[in-house]
């Protein structure tokens, strides 16, 4: 009776067996066949391509920026250090050399602890392979039914991916597609991000930090918890020494050094350049549009190409350290110029005008709120972020103090450029990408000023009016022109003064400017500037002279760059070459220049001396005197009316440097002329900036660059005294306190 009972259980438990076998084989079937979602087969496997960043370089080879949806790198195997593969083994798939893919013994291991002894810390049991099949396939469905599905998936795939690579080409898509968190895939990224160096330099404790992360990207990131990352990473070490790649007196050397990083965070909106990286994507993704219009596939964000730049890190580095040091002590003067009755405190028509200006304010109006209901929702206060040049502070505050807090921020704009290409070396679109992304180098169209007034007198030189020419700098108001009557900001008696044109272009004389453009006429200015490169349009006004033009701030910079490229204008670029993968050349940039001269070389020379002499005496002789630079340096520099904005353009041989500095709102202008005016606001940017250029020999060819010498003609010419005064009897029958009328006469 009991072997019958014991047979007739033997049986139920054998037909159990059998049946669970054959539903478990049906199972694997089924996904095989494509029952729960198709499997990629062996050519697809094959074929497959990483989504990989796009990677931006300085013109001295400096990695600034990647565009991506996944920060991936793809490195060959021979890039691997053999530390690295030997961590990664030993810690993640002891056996990967002896299976096939898949682990048997360690799937029978996991689902022993995990079904019948319930223990969850059992670990996945997923090879190295099945990782990588895991990385090239994600899980799409995150649902406990489907563990098993796709457990059995990404061993199909793995066997496959076994079938088609060897184990050293495993190893390379695996290191290559793995996630290392903060948005970074592969191990090539992983390394740069937090080394700030490529994977065959990582030393073995840094490799073992990075194969530590593997089991768990944001419990072991270094950077988030490097306690728990230095502990994974001596597990690491622990676990080489028991698969025989290092010795127990090594292991305990490495485990004595301490977690350093070198982190670099390639954000779109931190790190150098950010404003001209944005500048080179937007080039880029017109490039690409106009590749894939004529078929070719290119997206920059995944098709992994490189951009070499025309930018210069350090220089760009020093560029951006002195603007922050100059703009963090011009806010500071220029907030306390104003005092309790500053316009973003006192005028509330201003305010309220910036606040309906702010996506929250439109926001708000679509939702048909009334006035009084937005201003009150507006009004809240609440925990927010504010950032002022001593750093991020967390305040109690309603959008309203946000508005009225960052409008009264100064903001600049500055471009270093080769004149004779022009190449870019440094650009800074603003001070600050995270809170002001206007690029105020591309982007803005501002008043001139006074740097306008070289195209004028460049203009007056070509129609042959000679640079000794006097004009009085006595105020006039024009009759025809509604009684405008422009004057200086000198305070001293110029009535019965004349100045030279030389004079009176490096001491910025807004009298004497507007009467050298009336004996031109407008018509042979505008076209003169057009010459040089101007393609914004301009007012067909005497205005003009004074610099009442809006132009972009990189188109000024071509404009000058005339003047030390043989009278040639050049268009800014950014972009040197972009390649592929492999550094095939896709596209390569030629500078852009005017073909034909847009003034003689006298002229040329004439206006290098008139603007030396703005360095040297004029408006900008702090250059020498405060800054004690004495390169050859020639210059304007340039304010517009109320203080709106601040100039300063430099010309050296080798470069040319354009550097602005306002507000956003054009409401709002400097207290005083004093503090406002380009020489103040404007013109230290350069000058800190180029006193660090000195320091390095290597910028040398551009430092000790030398003006050509004017010819002998060209100085005789310029061989009068700047200033005359009126004679007697003119003094005697002129009275200064009454202006001059008369009418402007339009050529």
């Amino acid at each position: 009776m009991l072997k019958k009972i014991k047979s007739k259980y033997l049986k139920y438990a054998l037909v159990a067996i059998v049946a669970f076998s054959v539903g478990v084989l049906l199972f694997v079937l089924s996904v095989y066949f494509g029952a729960w979602g198709k499997l990629p087969n062996k050519t697809e496997l094959a074929n497959f391509q990483y989504q990989q960043a796009s990677e931006v370089y300085t013109a001295d080879s400096v990695l600034i920026g990647k565009y991506y949806l996944y920060d991936r790198q793809p490195i060959a195997y021979t890039e691997f250090p053999k530390h690295l593969i030997e961590g990664l083994i030993a810690i993640e798939d002891e056996r990967y050399y002896e299976h096939s893919g898949i682990d048997y013994p360690s799937v029978v291991r996991v689902g022993f602890k995990t079904i019948l002894m319930q223990d969850q810390s059992s670990g996945g049991g997923s090879t190295l392979t099945q990782q990588l099949a895991k990385n090239l396939y994600p899980r799409r469905e995150r649902k406990k039914t489907n563990i098993t599905v796709n457990k059995v998936k990404e061993m199909i795939i793995a066997s496959r991916l076994e079938d088609i690579f060897s184990k050293d080409e495993i190893l390379t898509h695996y290191l290559n597609t793995v996630s290392f968190g903060d948005n970074t895939f592969g191990i090539e990224s992983a390394s740069l991000k937090f080394f700030n160096k490529k994977t065959k330099q990582l030393t073995i404790e840094e490799a073992s930090v990075l194969v530590g992360m593997l089991k768990a990207t944001h419990g072991y990131n270094p950077r988030v918890y490097p306690e728990k990352s230095r502990a994974r990473r001596n597990l690491v070490l622990q676990s080489m020494v028991k698969n025989d790649f290092l010795s127990e007196a090594k292991k305990d050397s490495l485990t004595t050094i301490p977690l350093k990083l070198n982190y670099r965070k390639y954000d779109y909106t931190d790190g150098v350049a950010p404003y001209f990286r944005e500048e080179v994507r937007k080039k880029l993704i017109k490039w690409a549009k106009s590749e894939n219009e004529k078929g070719n596939e290119y997206n920059i964000y995944t098709s992994g190409l490189k951009i070499y730049t025309t930018l210069n890190y350090k220089m760009q580095v020093m560029a951006e350290e002195a603007m922050k040091k100059h703009m963090s002590k011009l806010q500071k003067s220029f907030e306390d110029s104003y005092g309790k009755k500053a316009p973003w405190i006192r005028n509330k028509e201003l305010v309220e005008k910036a606040v309906k200006a702010t996506p929250h304010y439109k926001k708000l109006l679509k939702n048909e709120l009334s006035t009084s209901e937005i201003w009150d929702s507006l009004s809240q206060k609440r925990s927010m972020v504010l950032t002022d040049w001593s750093g991020d502070k967390t305040v109690n505050a309603s959008t309203i103090d946000s508005v009225q807090h960052y409008m009264k921020f100064l903001n600049t704009g500055s471009l270093g450029m080769n004149p004779k290409t022009g190449a870019v070396h440094t650009w800074i679109g603003g001070i600050d990408f995270k809170r002001f992304k206007f690029d105020h180098v591309a982007q803005a169209q501002r008043q001139v000023g006074s740097t306008f007034k070289p195209i004028v007198y460049t203009a007056a030189l070509e129609t042959g009016i000679p640079p000794c020419a006097y004009f009085s700098a006595r105020e006039v108001e024009y009759e025809n022109l509604k009684g405008w009557s422009p004057s200086n900001s000198s305070k001293k008696d110029e009535a019965y003064l004349n100045y030279s044109m030389e004079q009176a272009l490096s001491n910025s004389v807004n009298t004497v400017a507007v009467k050298v453009l009336e004996a031109t006429g407008i018509e042979n200015v505008l076209a003169q500037a057009k010459k040089m490169g101007v393609f914004s349009k301009l007012p067909n006004q005497p205005s003009v002279a004074l610099g009442t033009g809006q132009i972009y701030l990189n188109e000024l910079a071509g404009v000058y760059a005339s003047y030390v490229n043989n009278g040639r204008a050049v268009l800014p670029y950014l972009i040197e070459t972009i390649t592929d993968q492999k550094d095939s050349i896709l596209a390569q940039n030629e500078p852009k220049r005017a073909k034909n001269r847009a003034f003689s070389k006298q002229t040329e020379q004439i206006m290098l001396e008139m603007m030396k002499s703005t360095i040297n005496s004029g408006t900008a002789k702090r250059i020498r005197s405060t800054y004690k630079l004495n390169n050859d340096i020639a210059g304007k520099t340039g304010t517009t009316q109320n203080n709106k904005d601040a100039w300063f353009v430099a010309l050296t041989p080798k470069l040319v440097h354009i550097t602005w500095v306002g507000l956003d709102n054009h409401e709002i202008g400097f207290k005083s002329t004093s503090l406002g005016q380009g020489a103040n606001a404007a013109l230290p940017i350069f000058a800190s900036w180029y006193q660090q250029l000195n320091k390095q020999k290597e910028f040398n060819h551009i430092t000790k660059a030398r003006f050509e010498k004017p010819n002998p003609f060209v100085l005789d010419q310029l061989n009068c005294e700047p200033i005359k005064r009126d004679g007697f009897f003119k003094r005697l029958f002129t009275n200064p306190k009454k202006k001059k009328s008369k009418r402007f006469r339009n050529k």
